[in-house]
């Protein structure tokens, strides 16, 4: 896995890359979609954000790319600077990864990455998809961001531990791989 600042960057843009798109679509789509079609009457959710001019988000409404735009630079920053640290020293606490094997290490690595992002981007988006029309109360903010959690602490972890982070490791390992043949075989199931 990523053995100096430069990878561990191109790793963290990879899976922030993939879960950014991955949780906007599961907040319209899974969380919002039904309410957005009642509100507007459209058929599909695609056509209710379009008919309502965007997605709602700092008290007006804005096109979908930037709501994935803003979403991915807070969430690369959270990464970078909070999510990796903290998650390999909160693993190396109950885990020893000398003795430990790499499955389950890894697995630790992805659930304190998961208790720690889903927490502080879930307050983040609580700000962002503040209903701000409605004034501003500091209970409603806390109630947002406590439903947020409930909505998308299983989403993240499940899709993080069976699908994101299988798929990223692949893609990083497919592009820092000294041995590119050796991978392609492995991948077909075939030994180098």
């Amino acid at each position: 896995m990523p053995k100096n600042q430069f990878q561990r960057m191109v790793f963290a843009f990879i899976t922030v890359l993939v879960t950014v798109h991955a949780y906007v679509f599961y907040s319209l789509y899974v969380v919002n979609g039904s309410t957005l079609r009642e509100l507007t009457g459209a058929g599909s959710v695609l056509a209710a954000i379009r008919q309502q001019g965007g997605v709602y988000m700092f008290g007006q409404y804005l096109p979908i790319w930037a709501v994935v735009g803003i979403e991915f630079c807070f969430a690369y920053a959270l990464e970078l600077l909070i999510g990796s640290p903290c998650s390999f020293k909160l693993a190396t606490k109950v885990f020893d990864p000398r003795e430990t094997h790499p499955v389950l290490f890894e697995s630790a690595i992805i659930c304190a990455t998961v208790g720690l992002m889903c927490p502080m981007m879930s307050f983040i988006a609580a700000w962002l998809y503040y209903p701000y029309y409605e004034g501003f109360h500091v209970l409603t903010l806390l109630a947002n961001w406590l439903k947020l959690m409930c909505f998308n602490l299983p989403f993240a972890y499940f899709t993080q531990m069976f699908f994101i982070q299988p798929f990223v490791r692949t893609v990083f390992k497919a592009i820092f791989c000294h041995k590119p043949a050796r991978l392609v075989l492995r991948f077909l199931g075939r030994t180098a």
